[in-house]
């Protein structure tokens, strides 16, 4: 199923215009809710097909398509993606806008999921880096332009990603005893392979280590040998696992 979808920021900012959006409904008892989003240049079909694939039938999966917007990496050619990005490092500028944005487009999606249904957010790539982002919203409460952060989040996944907005998430976190509190709860995933040559092994390292210093602590890095900029079945089964023992999933069609 798809639909197409357009939305602003939060109470304004630019306005974007959201590709189509892609649904694969639960096959067994409707637990959890995830949002999936793919990376720079990609849509939200090819993972949706991956996603239905997999061993989860209590598993809704949302697979939004990211606007196509000028980005700074490409010169300035445009393509989709969830925000404008010069270099995909934690190290890199951060288009602070474009990530709320995206943010907030994606707690949207998740606004009008049943009360009894767990929420999650994952990615690869740009995707896990605005997967992190609303990771770190959640924890703090609101988003970075002072806007409530209006979801609570269950889990978090990012593959092949890096955390965007590194520089200031542990002052901000530390800030705020129930911040601290929801980070320390938060289950993360963090998948990347040592052969990466787009987003390096050492920047989703480093993506591990400040996310940990800044108070999420129920982090998981799965490192991968070999493994380039790509995902593989043995990277799919970890997150089937890890997702099944987080979400308490039945893993059945009942």
């Amino acid at each position: 199923m798809s639909y197409g979808s357009s939305s602003s920021g939060p109470r304004g900012g630019r306005r974007v215009e959201y590709g189509r959006t892609y649904v694969v409904r639960p096959k067994g008892r409707h637990q959890a809710t995830i949002v999936w989003l793919h990376g720079l240049g990609d849509n939200g079909a090819s993972w949706s097909q991956l996603l239905d694939s997999l061993p989860l039938p209590n598993i809704k999966w949302i697979c939004p398509t990211a606007p196509t917007r000028p980005v700074a990496a490409f010169g300035g050619f445009p393509c989709t993606a969830w925000f404008d990005v010069e270099e995909t490092s934690v190290d890199g500028r951060d288009d602070i806008e474009g990530l709320d944005a995206s943010a907030a487009h994606v707690a949207n999606l998740l606004s009008s999921e049943p009360s009894d249904v767990r929420l999650g957010i994952g990615g690869f790539s740009m995707g896990a880096a605005t997967a992190l982002h609303s990771a770190a919203c959640y924890a703090h409460g609101r988003f970075t332009n002072g806007i409530a952060y209006p979801i609570t989040l269950s889990v978090a996944i990012g593959l092949s990603g890096w955390l965007p907005c590194s520089r200031t998430l542990k002052s901000k976190m530390e800030t705020s005893q129930t911040a601290l509190r929801r980070a320390g709860a938060l289950p993360i995933l963090l998948s990347h392979g040592r052969a990466d040559e787009v987003v390096t092994y050492r920047n989703g390292e480093r993506s591990a280590e400040i996310l940990q210093s800044s108070g999420f602590q129920f982090l998981h890095l799965k490192t991968y040998n070999g493994l380039g900029h790509y995902t593989i079945p043995e990277e799919m089964d970890d997150v089937c696992k890890w997702l099944s023992a987080r979400l308490g999933l039945d893993r059945s069609r009942g």
